[in-house]
């Protein structure tokens, strides 16, 4: 029989034929069919091999559990690995590949590892590659990551864009099978606003499947007739092919659309997936449950399948399993398939049930073992036969397709995504979702319900429930009569099986086996957590989705204790498979990052600007004026004009964050290592920032605006990591603290105007007084600007080293308040200067920056160690900052450096040896962290961290750069180049 599609039946489109490709064999399917359906129409069983052993396998499942089914589809940059066949919907042209084998699925050479697999038990990888140690790096490392892997990935660039959105609403429906549509269509009546989410092309869930009838109509017809009414109703939003992956805090749901994976073309114009973030005020959980498999002697051979699955494949889609069918069950849904199958004109040779006392009277011609069991399935590309077990004699009959249900899994994870354990049912035979649950309501066969019309009617009620926590009053909506239904679908857990000869699988994609979890306990890794990692179960792309469950089972039984004591592995985003695609959206190429530009910007392009990529920011790095060729020539006269007359820079980009509240001084001295709670109002302090661990995070400076009212700038690179930081201090460290943070950066237009000239040219528009005595150093104050016309934020502060200022004001009059005091400094000869300059001014002023402040350095590092106030009774950092390492005289402290003969020069990275070693590693004294050529000093500076540097000034050294085979003879001196006394600061 090459052709498995049935004749008639199914809810495909015989009209519209598709072909496509798998293997580069040519195929055909039909509308409405997925690949894993067209695959099995076509009779091809063998569909893939598995992770170790590279065992033959064929389909399982029909849904996103499926973890033997795996395909690479597409081809050049729309190349797709490790997608699941039972959730590709066909399409004309589709191209399919089979994975992990060589040189073709059919004649596989890993195969070879079957033979070996008693080498190969669970932890090999642990005992195997220790010896011999220098076999690691020739022999083990590189088979293991030849083998690594399922799928490969592309280097091409994927075409198609992706893209990331918000979505609000009252009440998120996750899944739309029975349970979800009645939930959606009683809240969709009431006017609220509903999303409802399924991850399937159709809601609907396994009613598309059932050949019961409800209301006198085929379920599919009822379904059909629910999502239409949903659909006309403008306070409803229909999200077919949409996984929700994750429930976080605020009650925010993360979602995944497949918008154009079922096309052969995709809209340039559409995204092909796009990432939902929605916001729910109430969510009902509508996942229903997973069919479990049996654990028995070659249960991975294709041909054994789910018998949820078979079903749909059988009802859904019109394809035979086979000719000859045979059924292991422990509940009663083996007893549906084997009445469909009959009326499709299939034998069913014989349903073996495990319960003795099965109350199911089966009106069809099948044989029904009661009591019985499958211990073994003979064959190995295909089902050749089944080896029945019953009260200790075995029987073998000869089948070519085996359907097995080992009772049903809740699909509970988004419910336990919030920290909540899942508890163990004995009723239920299964995990149920964690008590006390707020604002998520579970509903259907996720919360253990079984059955179309149960499910449906807890749909309604959980979604009444729901909506009277927001004050909506809802009517259940009407459940038809159903007729033709399975009644129960309760089982009674079977965990280990009898008469077993052969491998049984509990982890198909894995390969994890019965005898591996049991070594594992033996071994001592019987805790489920350890079990996990050790066997590698419920890992990878699956997740444990069918296998799980099993897996707990048997490390209960073989450690004598329930499954409820046994427990589950921690469950966390993601369940089910997110692309990076659609976790990177829009972000990408030049996109990666958002260009974000200055409210100077365009002032400084006016002014011909040279821009450089900082960060997020465009930054203006120099301003060349008519003659100047070469980029030095400008940099080294905005140097010198800020030295001897005026400059203005733009230095809007640094971090700036309002912190107020009373406790804001409090907050304030305990995030900075030095003390800031005595600090005045109108006054600003330098100050330093540590991590937990007693390294310098972050500088810069705080002013005090008044009493309760604080603003803190950070260096432009640390701005969102520093405000970060905040948050969590303020909420999770100290929570007493009465104190509220905002980020202000992009309110601000802020300027530097540096120079012996800034107060002269400032004052012209500043209505205040800004003497020295008025106005002294690290004074900060709200200012009146230009006669009263604005209000600005004036800081004495300096990085140059000169007499500076900077000055913020609104950002939409940043350009107006530039162009007005450059028109004042005209006659004093300022001059625009960049961050080249910049740069240039705070070495020559032995300043630091993130350069040197680089992760690895205390304040003692950089001659900072007066910073660390003795006197605070706590500050993050203050009790690892003393560690012994961090202490050592060894460490490496900021030197200053300049070349013994002016003519040399050196670049920032080169390392310093002393004078006469050798130039290797070994002899590696500390590194040049910062380097430009000074005007004021005539030669090429720089700022180093060398061992023992503050005790080494005057030391002649080697700069070497090993990139570059450069060599220069040095000197290490002070840090600070330009006014060591800093009397400049003060005039």
């Amino acid at each position: 029989m090459s052709s498995y599609r049935l004749e008639k039946g199914g809810q495909i489109d015989r009209t519209v034929p598709l072909n496509f490709t798998f293997d580069g064999r040519a195929m055909r399917g039909f509308r409405g069919d997925t690949l894993a359906s067209a695959l099995l129409a076509n009779g091809r069983q063998l569909v893939g091999r598995s992770f170790k052993y590279h065992r033959p396998r064929g389909v399982l499942t029909a849904g996103a559990a499926e973890p033997n089914a795996l395909m690479t589809i597409g081809s050049g940059g729309r190349t797709e690995p490790n997608s699941r066949a039972p959730m590709q919907e066909l399409y004309d042209g589709l191209e399919a590949r089979s994975q992990n084998r060589w040189p073709s699925l059919d004649h596989d050479i890993g195969a070879i590892n079957g033979l070996l697999s008693p080498f190969l038990s669970a932890g090999f990888y642990y005992k195997t590659f220790m010896w011999p140690a220098k076999f690691w790096e020739k022999l083990y490392e590189p088979v293991i990551r030849k083998a690594a892997g399922l799928g490969r990935a592309t280097h091409e660039a994927d075409p198609d864009a992706y893209e990331k959105c918000w979505a609000h609403c009252d009440l998120l429906v996750v899944g739309g099978g029975a349970a979800g549509l009645a939930a959606a269509l009683t809240a969709g009546r009431t006017g609220t606003r509903v999303i409802l989410a399924d991850e399937n092309a159709t809601p609907g869930g396994f009613l598309l499947s059932e050949t019961a009838t409800l209301g006198g109509q085929t379920a599919a017809a009822y379904v059909a007739n629910i999502l239409a009414e949903l659909g006309s109703l403008d306070n409803v939003t229909l999200m077919p092919r949409t996984t929700v992956f994750g429930w976080y805090d605020g009650q925010v749901f993360g979602a995944v659309e497949r918008v154009q994976k079922h096309v052969a073309s995709p809209d340039a114009n559409q995204p092909i997936e796009r990432l939902w973030r929605i916001a729910a005020r109430k969510a009902v959980l509508a996942t229903g449950s997973e069919e479990r498999p049996l654990v028995f002697g070659g249960n991975d051979v294709p041909g054994v399948m789910m018998a949820g699955a078979m079903r749909t494949y059988l009802n859904r889609h019109a394809v035979a399993p086979g000719r000859k069918t045979a059924i292991f069950t422990t509940n009663d849904s083996g007893y549906a398939l084997a009445s469909d199958l009959e009326k499709a004109g299939i034998e069913v040779a014989a349903i073996i049930d495990s319960r003795r006392d099965a109350g199911f009277d089966f009106a069809g011609n099948a044989h029904v073992i009661r009591g019985g069991f499958v211990s073994n399935v003979l064959g190995r590309s295909k089902v050749e036969g089944i080896e029945i077990w019953r009260e200790g004699q075995s029987e073998r009959i000869a089948v070519d397709n085996l359907a097995m249900s080992g009772g049903f899994s809740p699909v509970i994870h988004l419910a336990c995504h919030r920290g909540g354990k899942p508890r163990w049912s004995n009723e239920h035979a299964a995990f149920l979702v964690p008590d006390g649950l707020k604002d998520l309501h579970v509903a259907g066969a996720a919360a253990g319900v079984w059955g179309i019309n149960p499910a449906m009617r807890s749909g309604c009620e959980v979604s009444v429930a729901a909506l009277a926590e927001l004050g909506i009053s809802a009517s259940p909506c009407n459940i038809p009569e159903i007729e033709g239904a399975v009644a129960s679908l309760s089982a009674q857990p079977l965990w280990c099986i009898p008469g077993i000869r052969a491998k049984a699988f509990v982890d198909f994609q894995n390969d994890v086996h019965l005898k591996d979890l049991g070594l594992a306990v033996q071994e001592g890794y019987g805790h489920v957590e350890l079990a996990k990692r050790y066997t590698t179960n419920g890992m990878a792309t699956d997740q444990g989705k069918l296998s799980n469950v099993n897996a707990i089972g048997l490390l209960a039984e073989a450690r004598r204790i329930s499954p409820a004591d046994v427990g589950t592995t921690t469950f966390r985003p993601f369940y089910t498979p997110v692309s990076f695609g659609a976790l990177a959206g829009a972000a990408v190429g030049k996109h990666f990052q958002p260009v974000r530009k200055s409210p100077l910007h365009d002032w400084a392009a006016r002014r011909g600007a040279t821009f450089v990529e900082a960060g997020l920011w465009y930054r203006s790095s120099w301003f060349p004026l008519p003659g100047e060729t070469h980029w030095r020539q400008s940099v080294d006269r905005e140097v010198r004009t800020v030295r001897q007359n005026v400059g203005l820079c733009d230095v809007s980009t640094l971090g700036k964050i309002e912190i107020c509240g009373a406790d804001a001084a409090e907050f304030l001295n305990r995030v900075y290592c030095n003390g800031f709670l005595k600090l005045p109002v109108g006054k600003a302090r330098y100050g330093l920032m540590l991590r937990e661990d007693g390294f310098i995070y972050d500088d810069g400076t705080t002013s005090r605006i008044d009493e309760n009212r604080y603003v803190m700038t950070t260096t432009t690179a640390y701005a969102a990591g520093v405000m970060n930081h905040l948050e969590f201090c303020a909420q999770a460290v100290w929570p007493e603290l009465d104190v509220r943070l905002a980020s202000v950066t992009d309110q601000w237009a802020q300027m530097a105007i540096a120079g012996p000239k800034a107060r002269t040219v400032l004052q012209q528009l500043v209505d205040e007084d800004i003497s020295n005595e008025a106005f002294p150093y690290l004074a900060a104050r709200e200012v009146s600007l230009l006669g009263g016309r604005l209000r600005g934020r004036l800081f004495r502060i300096s990085f140059s080293g000169e007499l500076a200022y900077e000055l913020a004001v609104p950002a939409d009059c940043g350009e107006s308040v530039a162009d007005a005091i450059m028109l004042a400094g005209k006659v004093h000869g300022i001059c625009a200067y960049g961050v080249e300059a910049l740069s240039v001014l705070r070495i020559e002023k032995g300043h630091v920056t993130h350069n040197e402040i680089n992760g690895t350095v205390v304040p003692a590092d950089l001659g900072m160690e007066k910073m660390v106030s003795p006197t605070k009774p706590d500050f993050i950092g203050k009790h690892m900052v003393h560690r012994e390492g961090l202490v050592d005289p060894d460490r490496l402290q900021l030197v200053g450096v300049v070349p013994i003969d002016p003519a040399h020069s050196f670049r920032t990275g080169a390392h310093i040896l002393q004078k006469d070693a050798a130039a290797t590693l070994e002899n590696d004294e500390g590194y040049v962290s910062s380097s430009c050529f000074s005007p004021h000093v005539g030669s090429t500076i720089g700022l180093a961290l060398v061992k023992r540097g503050a005790s080494r000034h005057g030391e002649e050294v080697q700069i070497w750069n090993g990139l570059r085979n450069e060599f220069a003879m040095g000197r290490l001196v002070s840090p600070v180049f330009v006014d060591p006394r800093s009397e400049k600061l003060h005039v």
